[in-house]
């Protein structure tokens, strides 16, 4: 039996895509591995009760409490390789991570995005601003992308994508469920379990 590939998900705020893994999870759908781990970049986040309700250690890890940027990563990394962790999502994660830390987990870290990248992604393309945008430019078809991490924001190769519809009068807000809803909420717990799976030591 191959042992599992424990995951550390990093969350900033409500956690609903960690969520959904939980979910997948209990139902079996990611049998390659673990939320081993949820580590957040503020001690407020209701990602964090979600990890409590689910008995799943978690560790908060705040880049003001550190004097620079390899300060910070060199104290995530040592809170992941105490817990032994393989892989990493990032859901919902509002902190950016350096070369200095993507660089020391090739492949390993994986994020979702609320856009076919590459529309609509990149640096200052996080939360509502990506649905305001593909809202403003007039697309009709948005989704949500799955990929590796790398250096650059929104920048590592592509795993999965989902379409969803843009329909008349829909705003930000609108959007942005339905996106989660037909496309994060499918496709994060579909990738982890085919990076995991490839990770299984």
């Amino acid at each position: 039996m191959n042992k599992k590939t424990k995951i550390a998900v990093f969350v900033s705020g409500g956690g609903t895509n960690l969520q959904a893994l939980i979910d997948a999870a209990k139902r079996g759908e990611i049998p390659s591995g673990e939320i081993a781990l949820v580590l957040a970049s503020n001690d407020k986040a209701y990602a964090l009760t979600r990890a409590a309700e689910n008995n799943i250690p978690s560790a908060v890890v705040k880049r003001k409490d550190y004097e620079n940027q390899i300060a910070y990563e060199e104290a995530v990394k040592a809170v992941l390789a105490e817990n032994g962790i393989d892989m990493i999502v990032l859901a919902g994660f509002m902190t950016i991570l350096s070369e200095n830390f993507t660089s020391a987990y090739p492949k390993r870290i994986v994020n979702v995005h609320p856009s076919l990248i590459p529309s609509f992604c990149g640096e200052g393309f996080y939360g509502l601003r990506v649905h305001e945008a593909a809202l403003e430019y007039g697309v009709k078809v948005t989704g949500a992308t799955v990929h590796y991490v790398n250096e650059i924001p929104d920048g590592g190769e592509i795993i999965l994508q989902k379409a969803v519809e843009i329909l008349e009068g829909d705003t930000a807000e609108v959007l942005q469920k339905r996106v989660m809803e037909q496309a994060e909420w499918i496709l994060l717990p579909q990738a982890v379990e085919l990076v995991a799976k490839k990770l299984q030591a």
